[in-house]
């Protein structure tokens, strides 16, 4: 789902890229974020995989816990689609 958003003279695009991730040019520099909040969704995963578990991070974040499956939904499916290749 898009939508658009007034930035003064000009109007900037805020894209769900998948359920509740957005990216807006006016959040986080654009980075992909938990829709709703501010929470961009590497933070999330870095959190995660530093050992908080998802209590904690919903906790000190106010996300829910649909909020953090999305995290880890959008992440599993954006690296499954990565191609890694040797070379030399």
């Amino acid at each position: 789902m898009e939508g658009i958003i007034n930035s003064g003279s000009r109007e900037v695009p805020t894209m769900e890229i998948a359920p509740r991730i957005i990216v807006d040019e006016k959040i986080r520099a654009g980075k992909p974020v938990v829709k709703g909040t501010r929470v961009p969704i590497d933070l999330v995963l870095g959190k995660l995989a530093g050992g908080m578990t998802y209590e904690q991070v919903m906790e000190e974040y106010d996300l829910t816990r649909d909020d953090v499956l999305a995290v880890l939904d959008y992440a599993a499916k954006h690296l499954s689609a990565e191609e890694v290749r040797a070379v030399g």
